[in-house]
């Protein structure tokens, strides 16, 4: 009997010590992750999108809708064809938020938000692979502390629906949607976890970062945000056209769908869809082709009678619409490394494989033509000059025509498109801080410093085997946080660190991020090629 009692004890300390907050009329209970963080998760940001709702903006969800909600897990993961490393379950009804906070914050800390959109192509992806334990753990520790909230976003062909039809309907874009949405979520209910909603920096990577530089263009962010954060991603990454060029993808996929086949090509797929049972989407959406060319075939698409993506980037540019929210931005010194086919490519082989990437042509054939052949000849078959950079002559075993097009591909869809956006935040007065990670990675390898490789740095996951990481990531979520706390990455806390300049017409810098050699440069890499795809992103359709 004495046994029993302090167990009992014990067991009641424990159920106690779950951290719970007030969210309407209902007590919502999470979990403690570590000794500094607490962890709630699976709260709906709009109903389910399903059914009626399939393929429609989402719905804002204002009340849970019971006296008390578990928070201890990741909601479900949103439809995609690939499976991600122990996913939770996927389905259509997956539009949830997760909140990471410092263990016993009060509803009255007002703290800074982080708000983390995930990349996956815009095709895969979740929130539960984005841990945001060790950024909040690190943010306490120097004295400065966050909230960190990711969320679900709808992917493929339920995200981003291409097409006549889905113009009609006026669902474009429907993944940008859901992130606004995220974000009205957050605005409602942050401070029934302690943080400030008039302090949120919006941040993600690759498609995150597309989505969420998308965002930035819209003035309307400022009344969700106050500061971005890109990673590896810019407005005009990725070629854009108006919805109906990408009409054959959406009526492929609607093949897929056993009930609505018979109407794929009819332009009234809606009304079917919406009725067909989730099982078949599901199976549709695993089947279906999401690249082309290593490049989503489902993406965001200019769509003049909505504020998310009214233009061509470089004409909103050219006019200045665009918001004046504070942001960092940069890119990997390897970035294309992963999207380069690793099958020998013959001059009239890249030449066609860009022509169908950037068809059909802004102006005429003829324009387009030339400005592809240009290209070439600025990105010649030189392994020396080829990426990943640096590494002379060496091939890794693959045809000349890799390094090739992974420096091709990477100023194309990378860092031409990050400097257009550095240059035009700056002519405007924007205040911007731009970066290039260039730290190497222990093993030489055929993609460098590539697309991805800063991540682990951001969350403070690198390997306790490797000091000079370590020493990096702790810089790194230094200069982050100081962002988000107070819009300057030098907020003198933390670990000792380079003083990070502002990116400006007359001082165009960057600040390259490498273990042992994190210092200031020029922005002037590959200075010609950069320029003149610039010059030439209305023809690219950027």
């Amino acid at each position: 009997m004495l046994k029993v009692v302090p167990f009992m004890l014990a067991l009641a300390i424990g159920i106690q010590a779950l951290p719970q907050v007030h969210v309407g009329k209902t007590t919502v209970t999470g979990r403690v992750v570590s000794d500094e963080v607490e962890f709630f998760g699976g709260l709906p940001y709009a109903q389910p999108p399903l059914g009626a709702l399939r393929l429609r903006k989402p719905i804002s969800k204002t009340q849970l809708g019971s006296l008390s909600y578990n928070a201890s897990s990741h909601g479900n993961a949103c439809l995609q064809p690939l499976r991600l490393p122990d996913p939770p379950p996927y389905s259509e009804d997956c539009l949830f938020v997760n909140i990471y906070r410092p263990k016993n914050t009060f509803s009255s800390a007002n703290l800074p938000v982080l708000f983390w959109t995930y990349g996956g192509a815009f095709t895969i992806g979740a929130s539960d692979q984005s841990d945001g334990n060790d950024i909040v753990a690190h943010s306490i520790a120097r004295g400065t502390p966050i909230i960190y909230v990711n969320f679900n976003y709808r992917l493929g062909p339920l995200g981003f629906p291409q097409g006549q039809e889905a113009d009609d309907h006026r669902a474009l874009n429907l993944g940008s949607h859901d992130q606004i949405a995220a974000l009205q979520w957050v605005q409602a209910n942050i401070r029934n976890f302690g943080g400030d909603r008039r302090k949120v920096t919006i941040f993600g990577k690759s498609a995150g970062a597309i989505l969420t530089s998308i965002l930035w263009l819209n003035p309307q962010v400022e009344k969700l945000a106050r500061a971005a954060i890109f990673e590896s991603g810019a407005p005009n990454s990725p070629s854009t056209f108006p919805a109906a060029r990408n009409e054959p993808v959406w009526q492929n996929f609607v093949r897929t769908v056993p009930s609505c086949a018979n109407v794929s090509s009819s332009g009234h797929t809606f009304a079917c869809l919406q009725k067909a049972p989730t099982e078949e989407i599901a199976a549709a959406v695993r089947q279906t082709s999401f690249l082309l060319d290593d490049l989503p075939l489902w993406a965001p698409t200019v769509d003049s009678r909505e504020d998310v993506y009214p233009d061509y980037v470089s004409r909103l540019y050219a006019k200045g619409k665009f918001s004046h929210l504070p942001f960092i931005t940069g890119t990997n010194r390897d970035e294309g490394t992963i999207f380069a086919s690793q099958q020998a490519l013959s001059e009239q082989g890249l030449e066609a494989m860009l022509l169908e990437l950037h068809s059909p042509p802004t102006t005429t054939a003829r324009g387009l033509n030339s400005t592809l052949k240009r290209i070439l000849e600025l990105y010649p078959e030189d392994p020396i000059v080829g990426s990943p950079y640096g590494t002379g002559t060496e091939l890794f075993g693959l045809p000349p025509s890799y390094k090739r097009t992974g420096s091709l591909k990477g100023d194309l869809f990378f860092d031409a498109p990050r400097r257009q956006l550095s240059q035009a935040a700056a002519k405007s007065g924007v205040k911007s801080y731009v970066y290039h990670f260039t730290h190497p990675q222990l093993n030489l390898t055929r993609t460098g410093v590539d697309h991805s490789a800063e991540i682990a740095f951001v969350y403070g996951q690198t390997p306790a085997s490797d000091p000079v990481a370590q020493n990096l990531s702790t810089v790194m979520m230094d200069y982050w946080i100081s962002f988000a706390v107070s819009l300057n990455p030098n907020d003198g806390k933390g670990v000792k660190r380079p003083e990070w300049p502002q990116y400006t017409t007359k001082d165009q810098v960057l600040l390259q991020l490498e273990g042992g050699n994190t210092t200031v440069v020029k922005d002037d890499y590959r200075k010609e090629q950069i320029e003149y795809l610039i010059r030439k992103s209305l023809v690219l359709h950027r």
